[in-house]
């Protein structure tokens, strides 16, 4: 683009420069080629040769002769030369003759100067276009959604909670009898992929408005004041419709808690920030438009959003549980060819799924079905789709593997398996395998939990010594020297776990019931102290758990034989292993 703009300035800067070329040679070539002295001009004037004189204030006048000849001679300059010249019957004029020497090139002259101050007219008017368009703002609005609440499986709170919104924007007149404001804004809070966004386009559905989606990063810009001209420009767009719906997806990108930073980034954030709430209070309940706003992080956001009058509504959409769940496995399932599938089932095995991952879940199985050429999508495939989304695909080529680290695995995904067994009897073993995975693992074991609302202190003190298992019985197998790098991510769990028990929950002795959150801001406080009642713990658990793995190693050796021989040992399996030793173990 710009290698055609500058082609087009080129044409009409090379004409203007031809056309001076062509003045001055015309200018050299003609200037003295006809030029006679005044007597002759005078001799000229008594013959009666001369038919027009050409009289300016210049130092030459040019003369023309009946016969169409031109030329020059000196201006006499005196204030009877024009009269006596008419008076003898010639014609004056005050004005140069033309010629087409002159002329052509003149005008090309002219010509280019005006093509080449409009294009850089046009060029600059593009230029300051281009600047101000930084703030433009790329929102349509949809029309027509196509999701309802039928489409919203689970989460019958958070339904209930927004069906009002639906009603207002249908009846508004019905609220306004009774009194009552609609909230202006509300805040959908919770996990990653728990529908928060589906939520939002099923109110705009259910109450047939226009929906508006943006995300708090459009907004985000590092020119200053470009964030709020879109805000304005996002409500002015709702407000042509007279009722829609604004639905702003991560707004914590721009509705963090504000600080006293002079930094240009969040001076610009502020005026963002400060945009929209001023929107927010500008717009009247009688207007129609719900402003919706979703963040995974609650506590995050300033509290001026929050208030009142703001976003003053707060639902929680939560990870769904086994009813939501069997729900929403129904809904993925509905329009594909299903076969044996045991719905319950998995609704059981996808303990603390989001709907989002069980829509992954589905495609999975889905894509899986397919490859097959299967005619329906059948349990074996959900199978095979569940570990792919927990652990990622199973490596095919695993003959590079060698025997010695495929018995390390063993013992490790062995470890685990057998503590779950002990100390977790009612998380459902769902199966253990030595098969790597793209995902990194050298091998997983996958347990099913139950579903909770609350994990108390004796839950997760079971769920550290599961993961410190794994060591645990490398160590006892092939001795401290001989422990690998395979716990790194057991480990990874297990420290933010013990530092969140210590920290946040309230768990610890160092800190007692208080939040290390809170008291960051306000009190120096002594890591090294949380430190070390978490290395104690930590001790105290893995001590636990190799007398566990110690006093039942003729099972660990038993069911890592068992995995070296199969690879993949499922539910069935392992209680087929651990028939004759199914007792469970007292933590302390």
């Amino acid at each position: 683009m710009k290698k055609l703009k500058s082609k087009y300035l080129a044409i009409p800067i090379i004409i203007g420069v031809l056309s001076l070329v062509l003045l001055v040679i015309g200018n050299i070539a003609f200037q003295d080629k006809d030029y006679k002295l005044y007597v002759d001009f005078q001799s000229d004037v008594a013959a009666k040769k001369v038919s027009t004189v050409y009289v300016t204030n210049s130092p030459k006048i040019r003369v023309k002769l009946k016969d169409g000849k031109s030329y020059d001679t000196d201006n006499p300059r005196t204030d009877k030369f024009k009269e006596e010249l008419l008076n003898k019957g010639i014609k004056v004029s005050e004005q140069s003759p033309t010629y087409l020497y002159e002329v052509i090139p003149a005008a090309m002259l002219s010509f280019s100067i005006v093509t080449i101050a409009i294009l850089l007219m046009r060029s600059s008017k593009v230029a300051s276009k281009g600047l101000r368009g930084v703030d433009s703002l790329d929102a349509t609005a949809v029309d027509n959604v196509p999701f309802t609440f039928n489409d919203v499986a689970g989460n019958e709170e958070a339904k209930e909670s927004v069906k009002d919104l639906v009603d207002f924007l249908k009846n508004p007149d019905k609220f306004t009898s009774y009194g009552a404001r609609m909230p202006k804004g509300i805040i959908l809070y919770g996990d990653p992929g728990t529908g928060k966004t589906l939520l939002a386009k099923a109110v705009a559905g259910e109450a047939n408005v226009p929906f508006y989606a943006m995300s708090g990063s459009d907004f985000v810009q590092v020119y200053v004041g470009v964030g709020a001209s879109r805000i304005r420009q996002l409500f002015k767009k709702a407000r042509s419709h007279g009722k829609a719906v604004i639905f702003i997806d991560e707004i914590d990108a721009i509705g963090k808690k504000r600080d006293n930073s002079t930094a240009g980034g969040s001076e610009e954030k502020d005026q963002t920030l400060n945009a929209l709430l001023t929107e927010m209070s500008g717009f009247n309940e009688k207007e129609g438009i719900i402003v919706m706003a979703a963040t995974n992080r609650l506590d995050m956001l300033d509290s001026a959003l929050l208030r009142p009058g703001r976003f003053d509504r707060h639902i929680e959409i939560t990870l769904p549980d086994i009813a939501a769940r069997e729900k929403i496995l129904v809904l993925h399932l509905k329009n594909k060819p299903v076969g044996e599938i045991n719905i319950k089932e998995w609704a059981q095995k996808t303990s603390y799924f989001s709907g989002a991952k069980i829509e992954s879940l589905v495609n999975e199985a889905a894509i899986l079905a397919c490859k097959e050429d299967s005619g329906s999508i059948e349990d074996r495939h959900m199978d095979k789709a569940f570990s792919i989304v927990l652990a990622g695909h199973e490596k095919i080529n695993r003959d590079h593997i060698k025997d010695k680290d495929k018995q390390i695995t063993a013992y490790h995904e062995s470890g685990h398996a057998l503590l779950s067994l002990k100390v977790l009897p009612m998380d459902k073993l769902s199966k253990v395998t030595i098969i790597p995975s793209t995902k990194g693992a050298g091998g997983y074991t996958l347990s099913i939990p139950e579903d909770s609302l609350y994990q108390n202190k004796d839950y997760l003190k079971r769920r550290i010594m599961v993961l410190l298992a794994g060591r645990a019985a490398e160590e006892i197998t092939f001795g401290p020297e001989s422990i690998t790098t395979g716990a790194y991510n057991d480990f990874q769990h297990t420290t933010k776990m013990i530092y969140n028990m210590v920290t946040q929950y309230g768990m610890g002795n160092t800190l007692g019931l208080l939040n290390l959150s809170e008291l960051s801001s306000s009190v120096n406080v002594n890591h090294e102290a949380i430190i070390e009642e978490c290395k104690d713990t930590i001790d105290s658990l893995y001590s636990e758990v190799r007398s566990i793995l110690t006093e039942n190693k003729e099972l660990l050796e038993r069911m890592t034989s068992a995995l070296i021989e199969k690879e993949t040992l499922f539910y069935e399996d392992i209680i087929e292993l651990t028939a004759d030793n199914n007792s469970v173990v007292q933590v302390s």
